[in-house]
């Protein structure tokens, strides 16, 4: 098998499509499908059902794809191992949750891309247990996740510390336990939100049940129903800073055993020679001194 053929095999997975592709791998449409048959038929094996322009991964394609991504990886750091003391280079996968990406990646990758021009920084975001699979699994080389991460197969670094809020529409009076919100909608992203775990938490431990929980997939929604009266959230208090939406809510104070909660920029243990990540976990380092 040929690195060549598993990346053009990965890329059809991820896209779904040869079409598309194609596209991703600036390729003619022709030569992927060729690739790919030649990589079945040397395999003996279908790696995807085909249903019109859909591409489907079958059993064996998924078996395929978990060695494949390990041999790419595996792939790339020997050619990062090879570079020495060059300025980083390539791509670097960046896994982040929104707020933080919203909030405090603007100027952590305007200084990073400045510094190395030659590195191609794609983000991705998401919910910490989202965010925490895509590194596990080869999706992302780095992510910026809520703690505690208990997974020692994860390098952890204490990137930023945040101050977590309620918020309520302005209307509403002070709030000073979960019985004050009873009875409302709990409004947040996807499960899989260590945010959203904490406030259920601090609703459970207080006795009390939300009226149901409204999942967004952005946190601009989330402000917005929350100043129209939909229901109650829980925010970094750096996001409100950032954008100036302090005014369109109201803001309340958590217990600190709530509201305090580290952000950790975490990567795979096993991989020990990637240049471009470890610049980018060093550039962090930098903002605090």
């Amino acid at each position: 098998m040929e690195l060549s053929s598993l990346r053009i095999f990965k890329t059809v997975a991820e896209e779904g499509g040869v079409t598309q592709a194609a596209a991703r791998l600036n390729r003619v449409q022709s030569n992927v499908s060729a690739r790919l048959t030649q990589l079945e038929e040397s395999l003996g094996v279908s790696l995807f059902h085909r249903s019109g322009r859909r591409m489907l991964i079958t059993e064996d394609g998924a078996r395929l794809l978990a060695y494949t991504e390990r041999l790419l990886q595996l792939a790339d750091e020997a050619q990062e191992s090879m570079r020495g003391d060059r300025q980083p280079s390539g791509q670097l996968r960046i896994g982040s949750m929104e707020t933080t990406a919203a909030a405090r990646l603007p100027l952590v990758l305007g200084q990073f891309h400045r510094q190395y021009p030659q590195v191609d920084l794609v983000l991705d975001t998401g919910p910490t247990d989202y965010l925490l699979h895509a590194v596990l699994n080869h999706k992302v080389d780095v992510a910026l996740v809520a703690a505690p991460v208990e997974r020692p197969e994860l390098v952890q670094l204490p990137v930023f510390d945040e101050e977590l809020v309620l918020l309520t529409d302005s209307l509403h009076g002070p709030v000073t336990s979960p019985a004050d919100v009873a009875k409302r909608t709990l409004l947040g992203f996807r499960s899989g939100c260590s945010y959203r775990r904490r406030l259920e938490r601090w609703f459970a431990e207080g006795g009390v049940s939300p009226a149901r929980i409204a999942e967004f997939g952005t946190f601009e929604a989330i402000i917005g129903c929350v100043a129209a009266g939909m229901g109650v959230a829980m925010m970094p208090k750096e996001v409100l800073k950032q954008r100036e939406l302090a005014r369109s809510v109201r803001v309340h104070a958590l217990p600190d055993d709530v509201a305090r909660v580290q952000t950790m920029l975490v990567w795979r243990r096993d991989i020990a020679q990637h240049a471009a990540r470890d610049a980018f976990a060093a550039a962090f380092s930098s903002l605090k001194n």
